[in-house]
């Protein structure tokens, strides 16, 4: 499946694969989940879990899973770092580049058309390692010569044929053997899958920042559930506000101890200077401008980097409830 720094033992095993039992699972639980299972042109297959259908808090857990391609684990619990809001999703994998940056970062831009009948969603999921069309796969080494594909989009609309075939193309399988999960961030599963990503967007953070992605051993990760709105805005700022005021992060890193710390420092959500207010409100001040908001801004309210080095955790950020419940309530 190629050489670089996330293969190694997982050779000859394929992302895509791991996530087939996971995906066809998913649609064989369609009725009990609240998902609705189609065809699609060319004869892929479109899961909705949050678009026409209603879906599930425990759809948007499962869809998680297969972000990760299996090689995740997703959980659901009555306690977490914010009281007042109790029930968190927790994430847990012993292959963190892989899992989280390989295949649950939304990292690949699929648009097409322009003005009222143009399309937009970032591409997620072990899909994104059989195309490998984004310049990060050349740094994680790692293709996958898959059968099957599979890409969960933030969206409220099924792909066009235009965006299916792109895919197919640059996948390199035909079209029947793709698979299209997609659910708003408004919805039920939307907002758990979105929110099932404070790992992933601490990885995504740590490579930004120059930190060798060769030394992230293990990691895990939660962060308060939030409750799903029907407003696009306010969705897309508990979503956020649930990992930047509410995630907490543990890292174990190999390296330098000092490298450690330094990541420990630099890594959490406050560092940015857009920090400490809802994240609706940091959208609406910049005119909706996602890309103007400071980067640094995605990343787990509080970190924790554990130096396998020398065992001493090093600590940075914290919790901050009041803004939690702003977002929320």
């Amino acid at each position: 499946m190629g050489t670089g720094l996330v293969t190694g033992f997982l050779e000859p095993l394929s992302v895509n694969a791991l996530a087939k039992p996971l995906t066809d699972k998913l649609v064989a639980d369609a009725g009990s989940l609240r998902l609705s299972v189609s065809a699609g042109p060319g004869d892929c297959r479109f899961i909705d879990a949050g678009a026409e259908a209603t879906g599930s808090v425990e759809a948007g857990r499962r869809i998680a899973e297969i972000c990760l391609a299996g090689l995740g684990e997703v959980s659901l619990a009555p306690s977490g770092p914010v009281a007042s809001w109790p029930f968190s999703v927790t994430v847990r994998t012993a292959n963190p580049v892989l899992a989280c940056l390989g295949c649950q970062y939304a990292g690949w831009s699929l648009n097409t058309g322009t003005g009222k009948g143009a399309y937009f969603a970032l591409g997620s999921g072990p899909g994104r390692a059989a195309a490998r069309v984004e310049p990060l796969f050349m740094e994680l080494g790692y293709h996958d010569n898959a059968d099957s594909a599979v890409l969960v989009l933030e969206t409220a609309s099924p792909p066009p044929e235009a965006v299916i075939q792109k895919v197919a193309e640059a996948t390199g399988l035909p079209v029947k053997a793709l698979t299209f999960i997609y659910a708003p961030t408004q919805s039920l599963a939307g907002t758990t899958q979105v929110v099932s990503r404070v790992l992933e967007v601490a990885l995504h953070k740590a490579h930004t920042l120059g930190f060798p992605l060769a030394h992230i051993v293990d990691g895990m990760g939660t962060a308060p559930l939030a409750p799903p709105t029907p407003n696009f805005v306010r969705a897309m700022g508990r979503t956020n506000d649930a990992i930047i005021y509410g995630g907490r992060v543990q890292l174990f890193v190999s390296g330098s101890a000092a490298a450690a710390a330094a990541l420990a420092e630099a890594l959490p959500s406050a560092a940015s200077r857009d920090h400490g207010k809802p994240f609706a409100e940091i959208f609406s001040a910049f005119n909706g401008d996602f890309y103007a908001i400071d980067p640094h801004l995605f990343s787990p309210a509080e970190v924790m980097v554990t130096a396998l080095e020398n065992g001493q955790t090093y600590r940075g950020g914290q919790i901050m409830p009041e803004l939690v419940n702003a977002s929320f309530s």
